[in-house]
């Protein structure tokens, strides 16, 4: 004979209710549109910057083929005409020049000395090959972006006269 073991009821099982199966549903979500929108950020964090100027692309270390931005200055006596619409230049910071070729009609403003973006893509050994140029709009006019940079390697001067690169600026 065997003694008989008293047996408890087991436990009923805790169901959430509708406002707590509503309020983890929430949670969770947010939590995916966190993780999405952080990896979306990490994954764009060298995309950001408006451009890049010739020195930060050569400390950087940019792969050719990779597409971005590059601003700076046209270099004075750096503008060929290959014939047609075909030309090339050289964009400077003052401390490093990249070459760029580009196939297409330039904007008016587009002269030696003056601030200038082009997007396309690098093509390593300081080439860079353009697919849109854009230039400053008057005389006064320098993307805030260009006259920073220009300001930080002390080559542009604000609201000075002919070439920015040739006046330092004043500390």
């Amino acid at each position: 004979m065997t003694l008989a073991q008293p047996t408890r009821p087991l436990p009923a099982k805790r169901r959430l209710t509708r406002k707590q199966r509503r309020l983890t549903l929430i949670a969770a979500a947010g939590a995916v549109l966190f993780l999405a929108a952080g990896l979306v950020l990490f994954a764009m964090r060298d995309t950001i910057v408006f451009f890049y100027g010739p020195t930060e692309i050569a400390e950087k270390g940019v792969q050719p083929g990779t597409r971005m931005r590059l601003g700076g200055l046209v270099e004075a006596g750096s503008v060929q005409r290959n014939g047609g619409q075909r030309i090339s230049f050289s964009v400077t910071d003052g401390k490093t020049s990249i070459k760029v070729g580009y196939d297409g009609l330039l904007p008016d403003l587009f002269r030696e000395g003056q601030g200038v973006v082009t997007e396309g893509v690098f093509e390593g050994a300081g080439r860079f090959k353009a697919d849109s140029v854009l230039a400053k709009h008057d005389e006064t006019y320098m993307p805030r972006e260009v006259a920073d940079a220009l300001k930080k390697q002390g080559h542009w001067q604000a609201g000075g006269s002919g070439s920015p690169a040739a006046a330092p600026a004043k500390p």
